[in-house]
């Protein structure tokens, strides 16, 4: 059984964090947002995970995203925060933005994947179960489905609104094309895109061939994922690998070969970050927050110590040109690694 909490959020938190419009909406979000993918599965530690999501809070981050797959097992990452809502943020759900998606594998059969009504409108109503909530503040389609008619897709985000299951509505990875094509049936249909979540960082700048253009002329917000490169824009690997690090293990979404083969834009772009009085992963932040259409970057961390040095990123968020220079030189501009 859950214990209960004697959680006082700080009273200074709203001074702690910078806050920005989202595209052309009355929703502001945190410069920073903290995102549930990794440490609140069923084997990760719960109490630090409360921990995380307090701390997260106390500097000012309102806004926690979540999808119903994220764990493990897909749909714990849910669950377990419902258990901390409940003990820790009971009184403050109206201070708080939470996000889900869904688009990826769920459940098995036919009806578990992808971007049909059916498995759309079962995932939110099975995410806000796991959470014990009335509504999510806003709800993803977490990827496009080739299969599926946009208008398809696009309908049942809107009935979710309409039903008053989710307040706003966001995509995620959707390329230019697909995502001009849903901006339009969305606005046809009374609900407009909040937002979209790309990935975007140093070392993966695809969303400049387009998308951030089209995100700021049709007034809708950006809030990026893998701002830190799953860790290589950190100083984890300015030493060489870790034992325990991602890479050694083999993830599939970071391998040993392309950690030793971007280790020298690592070191370099760690020199620039000395020059500027931060850590790469602040720099790494701080740069992504230059745009004025990034609404938020979505960070995730292991420990408070993480959180808090992440925070620090948005104390100085200006770039000289022969910053930027430098930084595009070594990132090798737009070409995703």
């Amino acid at each position: 059984m859950t214990k209960k909490s004697n959680y006082i959020a700080a009273e200074n938190r709203y001074e702690k964090m910078n806050y920005r419009r989202t595209g052309n909406s009355g929703l502001l979000l945190p410069e920073l947002s903290f995102g549930l993918w990794h440490n609140f599965g069923d084997n990760d530690n719960f109490k630090n995970a409360r921990n995380l999501l307090t701390c997260a809070f106390d500097h000012g981050i309102t806004h926690f995203d979540l999808a119903n797959n994220y764990g493990p097992a897909p749909g714990a990452a849910e669950k377990n925060f419902g258990k901390i809502l409940k003990t820790d943020f009971k009184n403050y759900r109206d201070e708080l933005i939470i996000s889900s998606k869904a688009g990826y594998g769920m459940w098995p059969g036919p009806y578990g994947d992808n971007g049909s009504k059916k498995y759309l409108i079962s995932s939110i109503n099975q995410s806000l179960q796991r959470m014990n909530l009335d509504y999510v503040d806003i709800f993803y389609h977490h990827r496009p489905d080739p299969k599926t008619p946009l208008e398809e897709t696009m309908g049942a985000l809107d009935l979710m609104v309409k039903q008053g299951k989710a307040l706003y509505i966001g995509l995620s990875n959707y390329q230019p094309t697909e995502a001009e094509k849903a901006f339009e049936i969305l606005k046809d249909l009374g609900t407009p895109c909040l937002i979209h979540q790309p990935k975007y960082n140093m070392f993966d700048r695809w969303i400049e061939d387009g998308l951030l253009n089209l995100l700021g002329s049709s007034g809708v917000g950006a809030i990026c994922f893998s701002p830190l490169a799953q860790g290589m824009l950190t100083n984890r690997y300015l030493h060489g690998l870790p034992k325990d690090s991602r890479a050694i293990r083999e993830s599939p979404f970071l391998k040993t070969d392309q950690v030793l083969e971007t280790l020298p834009k690592i070191i370099a772009l760690n020199k620039i970050a000395k020059e500027r009085n931060q850590t790469l992963a602040q720099m790494a932040i701080s740069w992504i927050l230059k745009d004025n259409r990034i609404t938020s970057v979505l960070i995730g961390a292991s420990t408070t110590e993480q959180i808090v040095d992440n925070v620090k990123a948005i104390e100085n968020t200006h770039f000289s040109n022969e910053e930027l220079t430098k930084i595009n030189e070594i990132s090798d501009n737009k070409k995703p690694l």
